[in-house]
């Protein structure tokens, strides 16, 4: 793990059986007021988790539930891969955006993933979810979000279960697009035939350039490990995660 960073596993799993329910980070589980997870495949009960596009009202009650908020409304949003930022009041789709923000308690935000970075931010009354494709990174989609809660104090990020760089071979355009925010040694291997780029260490970059003075990361390869799902192992069958948090009542 890298460094300050921490996690707990609600479950302990074995290759053979993924029973693990969501990712937490310790410090932001200490936070008050703040709810938040990553999910995975399997929930807490045993029951698939696939929160792919047109997931119906079943699968958005299960990740309500692994998240600790049984029965709340989860807000998500048509991602595209873009900068917007956009601020959810209620849930179910809150319109094209890569990352939601709200300071309405009891509302689960989400951001779905399957290689991609996804983050979580809190702050003094309230929280958001961002989904950081390299497009999304390079576009400043966590500056943005940064930027909309600037006015509610000091922010604590969790980074959460993404692509490592040994699974992550890209073209050079993606080492040009994530450099405009931060060097390359930072997040490129350059040790292979074709760059590898850590994404997720990009995003951490990128979040304590931007101002958050707590950033914790959960070091766990999506396409490694059999718990998540991953578009670079299973292709166009992959489903989808996603990060999430909430203000609680």
């Amino acid at each position: 793990m890298g460094e300050g960073s921490s996690v707990k596993l609600d479950h302990w799993w074995s290759p053979r059986q993924v029973v693990e329910a969501m990712f937490r980070a310790e410090q932001m589980m200490e936070r008050p007021g703040v709810v938040h997870g990553f999910s995975t495949r399997v929930g807490a009960n045993g029951y698939a988790i696939d929160l792919s596009a047109g997931s119906g009202p079943e699968m958005w009650a299960r990740l309500a539930l692994d998240a600790g908020l049984a029965g709340a409304p989860v807000a998500f949003a048509s991602q595209v891969h873009g900068a917007t930022v956009l601020r959810a009041e209620a849930g179910g789709l809150v319109g094209e955006a890569d990352a939601l923000w709200t300071d309405v308690p009891g509302l689960i935000l989400a951001m779905r993933t399957a290689d991609c970075v996804p983050i979580v931010l809190a702050c003094d009354g309230a929280v958001a979810a961002i989904h950081a494709g390299w497009r999304g990174l390079a576009s400043g989609v966590i500056d943005d979000t940064v930027r909309a809660l600037s006015s509610r104090g000091p922010h604590h990020a969790v980074v959460g279960p993404a692509i490592c760089s040994d699974c992550y071979e890209v073209g050079e355009e993606v080492v040009r697009g994530l450099a405009q925010w931060t060097p390359e040694s930072t997040f490129v291997d350059r040790s292979h035939a074709k760059p590898h780029v850590d994404a997720a260490a990009a995003a951490v970059a990128q979040l304590r350039a931007a101002g958050v003075e707590r950033v914790e990361r959960i070091e766990t390869c999506t396409r490694c490990d059999d718990r998540l799902w991953s578009y670079r192992q299973d292709g166009a069958a992959a489903g989808r995660q996603a990060g999430v948090i909430a203000l609680s009542c």
